[in-house]
């Protein structure tokens, strides 16, 4: 399904998440002073993922359960690329989806994802994205973003390796964790985004224009549960 290898919302919109959005997980504020709110993204065809609020290990958390389920918990914002800094963030994952693989399209679920998408200069998409960009803009009411870029968790490819997406090479994924050695604890990340973008797609970022999280099963029709601690942007640190 298109709409979701795009990372675009989907027809029907998306709605608040009330469970995650009055909670004291989503009350952060960007680097910008930006504090928006999280909507859930579902989408057509596709049973959604459930995410709520918990208190796990005395740290706000959100929870993720999915059950052959796919949709992205997702705040749109506006980063211009020279504030651009770093984006921390977390999570705990208690068990690998045993028969997913992130390099086939069939089974390319992950337990956990960290998705940002940006702005871009779409003269410059293959003639095959662009066409898919089309037809996401269609199904969905959004084109495929020019860039995405997603942090992951894979069964059995070396951290640091940067995976092109299956259906479409604007879409990124570099793995962060690899393997069953680190589940069932919280793992903590600060990530240079301009760095990892460009070692991603080899050009400088454009505007960050939204952060999502996803736990995804519908590929592998599995059962995965994660949690994700808060999401944060950090701006560049100035010189005074």
């Amino acid at each position: 399904m298109l709409s979701v290898l795009t990372g675009c919302a989907s027809r029907p919109a998306g709605v608040d998440a009330p469970d995650v959005s009055a909670t004291p997980w989503a009350n952060t504020v960007t680097a910008g002073g930006q504090a928006p709110q999280w909507t859930h993204q579902q989408f057509p065809g596709k049973r959604a993922s459930q995410y709520r609020y918990a208190r796990v290990d005395g740290r706000d958390a959100v929870r993720v359960q999915s059950s052959s389920s796919i949709s992205l918990l997702r705040q749109l914002l506006r980063v211009e690329p020279g504030d651009l800094g770093s984006l921390r963030f977390s999570w705990k994952v208690p068990a690998l989806i045993a028969s997913a693989d992130m390099k086939d399209r069939d089974v390319e679920d992950s337990p956990v994802r960290v998705v940002l998408a940006f702005e871009g200069d779409r003269s410059k998409f293959s003639a095959r994205d662009a066409m898919l960009s089309d037809l996401a803009h269609a199904l969905t009411g959004e084109p495929l973003p020019y860039a995405t870029l997603m942090y992951v968790w894979c069964n059995d490819t070396e951290p640091g390796t940067v995976l092109n997406g299956n259906r479409t090479s604007r879409i990124r994924k570099l793995v962060l964790e690899s393997g069953g050695a680190r589940l069932n604890q919280w793992l903590e990340y600060e990530r240079d985004i301009r760095a990892d973008f460009e070692k991603a797609f080899g050009e400088p970022p454009g505007a960050l224009v939204s952060i999502g999280i996803m736990t995804d099963t519908d590929n592998t029709r599995s059962l995965a549960t994660a949690w994700y601690g808060p999401i944060r942007h950090m701006g560049l640190k100035r010189a005074p």
